[in-house]
Protein backbone atom coordinates (compact mmCIF):
# COMPACT_ATOMS: atom_id res chain seq x y z
CA UNK A 1 0.00 0.00 0.00
CA UNK A 2 1.38 3.38 -1.02
CA UNK A 3 2.20 5.65 1.88
CA UNK A 4 3.21 9.32 1.96
CA UNK A 5 4.31 10.67 5.32
CA UNK A 6 4.88 14.37 5.90
CA UNK A 7 7.09 15.75 8.66
CA UNK A 8 8.75 19.00 9.66
CA UNK A 9 5.72 21.06 10.53
CA UNK A 10 5.55 23.18 13.65
CA UNK A 11 5.13 26.68 15.01
CA UNK A 12 7.27 29.58 13.87
CA UNK A 13 7.20 33.35 14.04
CA UNK A 14 6.54 35.46 10.97
CA UNK A 15 9.65 35.80 8.86
CA UNK A 16 10.96 32.44 9.95
CA UNK A 17 11.59 29.26 7.99
CA UNK A 18 10.55 25.62 8.02
CA UNK A 19 11.46 22.66 5.87
CA UNK A 20 8.83 20.03 5.25
CA UNK A 21 9.65 16.52 4.13
CA UNK A 22 7.46 13.86 2.58
CA UNK A 23 8.73 10.30 2.52
CA UNK A 24 7.14 7.85 0.13
CA UNK A 25 6.96 4.09 0.47
CA UNK A 26 5.60 1.36 -1.80
CA UNK A 27 5.64 3.91 -4.63
CA UNK A 28 7.72 3.99 -7.82
CA UNK A 29 8.75 7.42 -6.65
CA UNK A 30 10.80 8.53 -9.64
CA UNK A 31 7.80 7.77 -11.90
CA UNK A 32 5.61 10.33 -10.12
CA UNK A 33 5.48 14.07 -10.12
CA UNK A 34 5.04 15.36 -6.59
CA UNK A 35 3.02 18.25 -5.26
CA UNK A 36 2.45 20.18 -2.08
CA UNK A 37 -0.95 21.54 -1.11
CA UNK A 38 -2.27 23.27 1.99
CA UNK A 39 -5.58 23.76 3.72
CA UNK A 40 -6.27 26.56 6.15
CA UNK A 41 -9.19 26.38 8.60
CA UNK A 42 -12.47 27.04 6.84
CA UNK A 43 -10.84 27.12 3.41
CA UNK A 44 -10.48 24.73 0.52
CA UNK A 45 -7.28 22.81 -0.05
CA UNK A 46 -5.07 24.74 -2.45
CA UNK A 47 -2.10 24.00 -4.68
CA UNK A 48 1.30 25.25 -3.52
CA UNK A 49 4.03 23.67 -5.59
CA UNK A 50 4.79 20.84 -8.00
CA UNK A 51 7.99 19.17 -9.14
CA UNK A 52 8.38 16.84 -12.10
CA UNK A 53 9.70 13.31 -11.97
CA UNK A 54 13.36 14.17 -12.40
CA UNK A 55 13.30 17.37 -10.38
CA UNK A 56 14.26 19.47 -13.38
CA UNK A 57 11.03 21.46 -13.51
CA UNK A 58 8.97 23.16 -10.80
CA UNK A 59 5.78 25.20 -10.65
CA UNK A 60 4.49 27.40 -7.83
CA UNK A 61 1.35 29.19 -6.78
CA UNK A 62 1.74 32.96 -6.96
CA UNK A 63 1.17 33.22 -3.22
CA UNK A 64 4.42 31.37 -2.42
CA UNK A 65 6.60 32.11 -5.44
CA UNK A 66 9.99 33.43 -4.36
CA UNK A 67 9.52 32.23 -0.76
CA UNK A 68 8.99 28.46 -1.06
CA UNK A 69 11.17 25.94 -2.87
CA UNK A 70 10.18 22.40 -3.77
CA UNK A 71 12.87 19.78 -4.34
CA UNK A 72 13.20 16.02 -4.36
CA UNK A 73 15.71 13.27 -3.75
CA UNK A 74 14.74 10.23 -5.78
CA UNK A 75 17.37 8.10 -4.07
CA UNK A 76 15.63 8.76 -0.75
CA UNK A 77 12.05 8.68 -2.10
CA UNK A 78 11.53 12.06 -0.50
CA UNK A 79 10.18 15.43 -1.58
CA UNK A 80 10.87 18.63 0.34
CA UNK A 81 9.30 22.04 0.74
CA UNK A 82 11.60 24.76 1.99
CA UNK A 83 9.50 27.62 3.31
CA UNK A 84 11.15 30.98 3.96
CA UNK A 85 9.80 34.38 4.95
CA UNK A 86 6.74 32.74 6.43
CA UNK A 87 3.61 34.81 6.98
CA UNK A 88 0.63 34.25 9.31
CA UNK A 89 -1.47 33.54 6.22
CA UNK A 90 0.74 30.52 5.53
CA UNK A 91 -0.80 28.83 8.57
CA UNK A 92 -2.41 25.59 7.36
CA UNK A 93 -2.13 21.84 7.23
CA UNK A 94 0.34 20.97 4.48
CA UNK A 95 -0.10 17.86 2.36
CA UNK A 96 2.12 16.15 -0.17
CA UNK A 97 0.66 14.24 -3.08
CA UNK A 98 1.82 12.06 -5.96
CA UNK A 99 0.69 12.33 -9.59
CA UNK A 100 1.50 9.71 -12.20
CA UNK A 101 1.03 12.07 -15.16
CA UNK A 102 3.28 14.71 -16.70
CA UNK A 103 2.53 18.37 -17.20
CA UNK A 104 1.63 21.26 -14.93
CA UNK A 105 -1.25 19.81 -12.96
CA UNK A 106 -2.56 21.72 -9.96
CA UNK A 107 -6.02 20.30 -9.35
CA UNK A 108 -6.62 18.04 -6.35
CA UNK A 109 -8.20 15.33 -8.48
CA UNK A 110 -5.06 15.15 -10.64
CA UNK A 111 -3.20 13.47 -7.77
CA UNK A 112 -3.36 9.76 -7.08
CA UNK A 113 -1.97 9.52 -3.56
CA UNK A 114 -2.02 11.81 -0.54
CA UNK A 115 -0.30 12.06 2.81
CA UNK A 116 -2.04 12.77 6.11
CA UNK A 117 -0.68 16.28 6.43
CA UNK A 118 1.49 18.26 8.83
CA UNK A 119 0.46 21.42 10.67
CA UNK A 120 2.30 24.68 10.10
CA UNK A 121 1.45 27.61 12.34
CA UNK A 122 2.93 31.06 11.79
CA UNK A 123 2.45 33.66 14.49
CA UNK A 124 2.71 37.41 14.01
Amino acid sequence: QVRLVESGGGSVQAGGSLRLSCAASKLAFSSYAMGWFRQAPGKEREFIARINRSGSSTHYADSVKGRFTISRDNAKNTVYLQMNKLKPEDTAVYYCAADGWVGVRITLTDYDYWGQGTQVTVSS
